[in-house]
């Protein structure tokens, strides 16, 4: 068993700091020995010899006078005594810790700044050299890695290759991101295989103007800092496929994010025609699980912000996962986006949630597994930065609840201005304090009468809606699979959106509205109406 010794050193009383490293070590698995506050340099010594500790943890938080002095006559003995050849460690405040990076023996400070997370990381790992190149590489293995604390990822793409990727080497250094994404300009998205198509004017639009793969080489390059985060990148809205291969090669992409509909005629954001693109991105989708990428689908949340029912909602989330595993994906990344719409309630929010995971995990076995990633979303955005932070730090705190492998973090920026290395690392900050916060302990969400009658409702319903496509047809062997049933659930109405209305394939003929916190469907007369009702008025 390693064994570490822990007090404060000099005159200095503080020991909350020091007792609570001291039962993280515990947990840790480290017998520990306690010396408490105000010990003399000389029992520090006496202790070393006598425990034979493989770390030393001291704390010193009184004035920058007092700690070089106390830590001058600490290197002083330990070299007199030969006892160097073990780890220290030193806490204390930003002014002390400063002082403390004078002093050669001290391999790790903690200034304060720090959330549990990091001690946690370190007493796990202090016996591994370079521990930051040997991060896990692949998504599931961080995921293990550092649990049971969440990979934070952020997304990247400011007006030209060569900012994006200085601004992606000062994220990794900050060994605050586990996951990098890479957004490209909607001219890449949409034209990386035609660049004759592309608008100049639009360059930088959205996003970072990759062009070819020496650019990606570059901004992947530009991660290998730090704790070298995973990179990924979107994955266009044309050639999917095509492009999937690319990020494959050059980036080694972490996951792929591919939708089952979207990218189509459904929404504009390419010129396919939409029962094209389902296949389309079906293939996709099939070629990143047979090379062993992981795949999300980011199917239901682009339902969400177009103020679908939240039953529809449900219904697609588990579509995208159904598909992913009938594709053959094995790690399936699940994006539950909080607060879309934004005028959705906290608590309906997460009965809308829970629905989905528990659905999703009727899909799940050994062969097909999903990571939740969170985030706050698009919509709920508002424009005074400081009202953004608030709303990042409660949508975070409770979102905790759905126990994420990941954060998707989306800074506070978000509709003011794209987000630099700055912006990112501020909002990051807020994040972990808001997890930290909700990791100490939530209240059991389902234990409310409400959430809970609500998810279980919403499952319900959405039953209804994957009955109705599976009664579509009756020659297909696998209908929720089938790029035509689910062409035809949308043509019908069966899935549906009142943003829709007018300019998609989807009919949006139904108005959704907000009651008691929940988004639910509407007649022309805004009565409240049931899936069966709703499904009788289309005539199915």
């Amino acid at each position: 068993m390693k064994k570490i010794l822990i007090g404060s050193i000099g005159t200095c009383v503080h020991a909350a700091g020091i007792y609570n490293f001291s039962k993280i070590a515990e947990k840790e698995g480290y017998k520990v020995e306690y010396l408490g506050s105000s010990n003399p340099i000389d029992k520090i010594i006496g202790s070393i010899i006598e425990f034979q500790p493989q770390i030393v943890s001291i704390s010193y938080r009184l004035s920058s006078d007092g700690v070089r002095k106390l830590l001058n006559e600490l290197d002083e003995k330990l070299n007199n005594n030969n006892l160097k050849d073990r780890i220290f460690i030193f806490g204390g405040t930003i002014e002390t810790s400063a002082v403390a990076l004078e002093f050669d023996f001290i391999s790790k400070i903690f200034d304060g700044s720090e959330e549990k997370e990091e001690s946690i990381m370190f007493l796990r790992n202090q016996d591994k050299k370079n521990i930051d190149e040997k991060m896990p590489q692949t998504l599931r293995a961080r995921v293990e890695f550092k649990k049971p604390f969440p990979l934070i990822r952020h997304h990247i793409g400011l007006d030209t290759i060569e900012e994006t990727a200085e601004h992606i080497k000062i994220l990794a250094e900050s060994k605050l991101l586990d996951v990098i994404s890479i957004a490209p300009d909607q001219n890449c998205q949409q034209h990386y295989f035609d660049q004759d198509e592309m608008n100049p004017d639009e360059n930088g639009a959205g996003g970072t103007p990759i062009r070819n793969v020496d650019d990606l080489l570059k901004l992947y390059d530009s991660s290998k800092f730090g704790n070298f985060p995973l990179v990924r990148c979107y994955t266009g809205t044309t050639n999917l496929k095509k492009f999937s291969k690319i990020l494959k090669d050059n980036i080694d992409n972490a996951w792929a994010a591919i939708p089952l509909t979207w990218y189509s005629e459904l929404d504009r954001r390419s010129e396919r025609d939409l029962l094209d693109a389902i296949v389309e991105n079906q293939n996709a989708i099939k070629w990143n699980a047979e090379n062993n990428v992981p795949v999300e689908t980011n199917e239901s949340h682009q339902w969400a912000l177009r103020y679908c029912s939240d039953v529809i909602e449900v219904t697609t989330a588990f579509l995208g996962a159904y598909n992913a595993k009938a594709l053959g994906v094995k790690d399936y990344v699940m994006q539950f986006m909080l607060s879309n719409p934004p005028s959705i309630s906290p608590k309906m929010d997460i009965a809308k949630m829970v629905a989905k995971i528990e659905m999703i995990q009727e899909l799940e076995n050994d062969y097909f597994k999903m990571i939740r990633m969170i985030r706050t979303g698009l919509l709920a955005y508002p424009a005074d930065p400081d009202a953004a932070k608030g709303l990042i730090a409660s949508t975070m705190f409770y979102g905790a609840y759905l126990k994420p492998d990941i954060i998707h973090a989306v800074s506070y920026t978000e509709a003011i201005k794209r987000a630099t290395s700055k912006e990112i690392i501020e909002t990051v900050k807020i994040i972990k304090k808001s997890f930290s916060l909700a990791h100490q302990g939530l209240p059991d969400f389902l234990a409310d009468k409400e959430i809970y009658n609500r998810k279980e409702e919403l499952k319900k319903e959405a039953r209804v809606l994957l009955d109705a496509m599976c009664k579509l047809t009756d020659h297909v062997e696998d209908p929720l699979s089938n790029a035509e049933v689910i062409y035809n659930s949308i043509k019908l109405g069966i899935l549906d959106a009142p943003g829709l209305k007018g300019f998609s394939v989807a009919q949006g003929r139904f108005s959704t509205e907000i009651l008691d916190g929940k988004h639910v469907s509407v007649d022309k007369n805004g009565k409240v109406i049931t899936e069966k009702e709703r499904l009788k008025l289309l005539g199915l």
